[in-house]
């Protein structure tokens, strides 16, 4: 599995307003994180290679591309951040219905620091965990991948507890060649053990229509 991230998350903040712009940049540098700031969603748009980030403060009122909009942007490209808007009390229905849509939370101001804090470390957790994730089931798959179409054959009639004698009468090969695949799968697949194996397929999905 991926070793966890261990880097200071970076938050982006999106807001027209500076004092508020430098606030939050002030109170992420307290908790110990990195932050970069847009003083508009047009200014972040308009940024070709916007750093990386962990999480998105977005505020939800704005001249030119508002937060929502940005939101909806952001969307369609498939961003996987999560996103913390930040709104004024009359925006809450806006914000609850963004976060129907997809956003990870929202505050009002004025919001407390320690809840601010909170929320942010709560989503860069949550985000970082999907990510390793991902990047787990990336690389299985790429094992599977690597194995031949026969191989794959014997490994998913291992997993269902077959003995190497049953695949391959199953398969119509002899016990010596599934042994063989045996071998060469388990190796590809960098599986110490059957239940290893067996771990990895289910985690994996596998089904038998050939689609791993």
């Amino acid at each position: 599995m991926t070793a966890p991230d261990r880097k200071p998350a970076m938050v982006c903040i999106v807001d027209d307003d500076e004092a508020i712009r430098e606030s939050l940049r002030l109170l992420l540098f307290a908790g110990g994180l990195h932050s970069c700031v847009f003083e508009s969603a047009d200014a972040f748009l308009a940024e070709p290679n916007p750093p990386s980030f962990d999480c998105m403060l977005l505020d939800i009122r704005m001249p030119g591309t508002d937060g929502l909009e940005l939101f909806r942007i952001l969307q369609q490209r498939h961003a996987g951040y999560p996103i913390i808007f930040i709104t004024g009390h009359g925006d809450i229905p806006l914000a609850v219905s963004a976060i129907k849509q997809g956003a990870h939370d929202f505050l009002t101001k004025p919001f407390r620091e320690g809840e601010l804090l909170d929320k942010i470390r709560g989503a860069v957790q949550l985000y970082r965990s999907d990510r390793e994730h991902l990047s787990e089931l990336q690389q299985l798959q790429a094992r599977v991948d690597s194995c031949t179409p026969r191989e794959r054959e014997v490994m998913k009639l291992l997993a269902t507890g077959l003995p190497n004698k049953g695949i391959a009468e199953m398969l119509g090969i002899s016990p010596r060649t599934v042994e063989i695949h045996r071998a060469h799968l388990m190796e590809k697949m960098d599986a110490d053990s059957l239940p290893a194996l067996v771990r990895m397929l289910t985690l994996l999905e596998v089904d038998d229509s050939g689609s791993a």
